[in-house]
């Protein structure tokens, strides 16, 4: 079966290409540009089906973890591919999924662009990128800012800005500082006034890697948030695991859940080094894709 969603480097190009192609094939697909980066790349929703409580599945807050965005295109088109055609996805119809399915592949692109191709991808911002590159040996993360995008959530953000200076985590960093406030980048305002507007029965983030599911934050269990949980790891085979240390706080799954009481799960998809091989992908599918497709059904 051939796919427009084809296996290759995830640059805001690419994306780009394979959004608008996808749109081109499957008129029924509604794409949104619901905000810009600091670089003024497209954040888009893609928007499929037509109903109340949403499942809204987000993707590419990384720069090295940009085979989630692959991940999040490719499932849009298998769904797209079974509602069109009848084709059951993994043996789950689609028929069966009464609400609206909404996937942002790239909340980071400039982290994505910085990432594959180093401070040419922060265009007016490279200056700024390249000395926060000389200070450390850490691989690419963050935005254009040095802002680590699942760090700026407002969910016990001045927790984890006190255990980010204990790690000596001061100043814009390729990864893991979180920003002088919550929300101050405009990435992470677009997915929150965006959450806000659509209000989504279930929200998954996808991050790289471990094979793990996060389902709860500290000591909030939404209703409906463990069985689903349960549910997304017999089907994926990934283990359910408990926040600790710098990913207690600021994620935007912890904030979907402080804010909405509604389950809210990060995925880290595959396992490895990131970014994870172009070859991992399939198994990645096999893995990710009939839990995503539960996800929309339940």
């Amino acid at each position: 079966m051939d796919y427009i969603t084809k296996p290759c480097v995830m640059t805001a190009e690419n994306q780009r290409k394979m959004i608008f192609s996808l749109k081109k094939a499957y008129s029924c697909l509604g794409v949104q540009l619901i905000g810009r980066s600091l670089c003024q790349r497209g954040i888009y929703a893609l928007r499929i089906g037509r109903s109340d409580n949403p499942l809204l599945i987000a993707a590419g807050f990384h720069g090295q973890e940009w085979l989630t965005s692959l991940l999040a295109l490719r499932f849009a088109e298998m769904l797209l591919r079974s509602k069109a055609h009848s084709n059951p996805i993994f043996g789950i119809d689609a028929a069966c999924i009464r609400r609206e399915v909404i996937i942002i592949p790239c909340i980071n692109p400039d982290g994505v662009q910085i990432a594959i191709n180093g401070i040419d991808g922060a265009w007016k911002f490279a200056e700024n990128v390249e000395k926060i590159m000389h200070s450390s040996t850490e691989k690419w993360n963050a935005n254009a800012h040095g802002v680590d995008i699942n760090h700026n959530f407002d969910a016990g953000w001045n927790e984890l800005r006190s255990m980010e200076i204990e790690s000596g985590i001061v100043a814009p960093s390729p990864r893991r500082y979180g920003g002088y406030m919550p929300e101050s980048e405009p990435e992470t305002l677009a997915l929150v006034n965006y959450t806000k507007l659509r209000k989504p029965r279930t929200a998954i983030a996808l991050h790289s890697q471990g094979e793990e599911i996060f389902w709860e934050y500290g000591a909030k269990k939404p209703p409906e948030s463990e069985r689903f949980a349960r549910i997304f790891a017999a089907a994926s085979g990934y283990k359910l695991v408990e926040n600790g240390g710098l990913a207690s706080h600021g994620g935007y799954k912890d904030w979907f859940i402080e804010y909405f009481n509604r389950p809210g799960f990060t995925v880290e998809i595959g396992k490895g080094e990131n970014p994870l091989p172009l070859s991992d992908f399939n198994k990645i599918i096999y893995d990710t894709v009939p839990m995503l497709t539960l996800a929309a059904v339940i």
